[in-house]
């Protein structure tokens, strides 16, 4: 049947729609490119649509060169994201990192001794017993907290000695800072952050395994100090200074929350991506979509904006290899 014959069989009052975007797959019949892939997911539909159009946004971001926060929580150091992340940092694609204390501490733990991957079904309890702990698959044995502990000690020992130097605590970004400059290894987020200046907020630094260590520092010099409300001023004045900027948001909690706080100070963000699991039905910020960001002048109404649902272990690696791989084909980035 023609379409001229299929005319008749539409009815009166169907919008025609043939304008709008063709929703279309990857097709594999053709050699593969790895380009027109990732360019694919735009017209997928779903989640795959929502994906392309972050890959878009951060693409924005990039060339109206907004400045970029990146806030993540700790299960994306946990997990092989680290490496994603520590490229953005390494080549100067993002300007200002917030994370949580686990963000911290495992990123300088993975410097000395790795993580392993597990199981999501083993015994919790046989677990416990054997001195290992679960992240998810991923698990992480007792003995790298002692390695952890070693380092943290002596870098809080120089910590306190600057703080008596100049008479005054240093904010959390400051610690963070030493510490990376202490690691000294490429493999690091924070090492990369140091060298290239680029500030790492963690509001929540007292908890996990670094809050321990805050406090065992504690009842050895009572009078050791952390200045949380410098750090408010500064992730503020970097908002506020900045020409336009763009959040990208990995999982939720205290990171996404800091980093958007910061952008009602001018009024919202000019571009956002947020990339979690979290949904909005319990009211937490965690789970809010970004229009409900707009209403809180944390991301701008016009600004463009969204969130891909899903798990970002996954998603962001993706995102990123298609904002890189632009960057490259523009001689922006070296390929190697």
């Amino acid at each position: 049947m023609t379409k001229q014959n299929l005319k008749g069989y539409v009815p009166d009052n169907c919008t025609n729609l043939d304008h709008f975007p063709h929703i279309k797959g990857y097709d594999f019949n053709a050699k593969f490119d790895f380009d027109k892939f990732l360019k694919s997911y735009s017209s997928t539909g779903f989640q795959a649509t929502n994906l392309g159009n972050a890959i878009e946004i951060i693409k924005a971001m990039r060339r109206e060169k907004a400045t970029i926060f990146l806030s993540y929580t700790s299960n994306m150091v946990s997990s092989g994201v680290r490496e994603v992340i520590r490229y953005l940092v390494e080549h100067k694609l993002v300007d200002v990192l917030v994370t949580t204390a686990g963000g911290i501490e495992e990123d300088v733990i993975k410097t000395l001794k790795p993580f392993v991957l597990g199981s999501f079904d083993s015994n919790g309890r046989v677990l416990s017993e054997k001195g290992v702990n679960r992240i998810g698959n991923i698990f992480v044995t007792n003995d790298r907290y002692v390695y952890f502990e070693r380092k943290m000690n002596e870098i809080l020992d120089e910590v306190y000695k600057m703080q008596l130097k100049r008479d005054k605590a240093l904010c959390s970004s400051e610690i963070i800072e030493f510490v990376g400059k202490a690691v000294g290894s490429k493999e690091s987020i924070l090492y990369w952050a140091y060298k290239n200046k680029i500030p790492v907020f963690c509001p929540a630094l007292t908890d996990g395994s670094f809050g321990d260590m805050i406090f065992f520092m504690k009842q050895r010099t009572p009078d050791f100090l952390v200045d949380i409300t410098e750090d408010i001023k500064q992730i503020v004045k970097i908002a506020l200074n900045a020409e336009k900027t763009g959040v990208i948001v990995l999982g939720g909690g205290v990171a996404k929350h800091y980093t958007l706080n910061a952008q009602i100070f001018r009024e919202g963000a000019e571009f956002a991506v947020y990339v979690n699991t979290g949904e909005e039905y319990d009211g937490s910020d965690s789970g809010a979509r970004t229009d409900e960001a707009v209403t809180w002048s944390k991301i701008k109404a016009n600004a463009p904006q969204v969130k891909v649902h899903g798990d970002a272990t996954i998603i962001f690696p993706l995102i990123v290899a298609g904002v890189v791989n632009d960057l490259k084909k523009k001689k922006i980035l070296k390929r190697k």
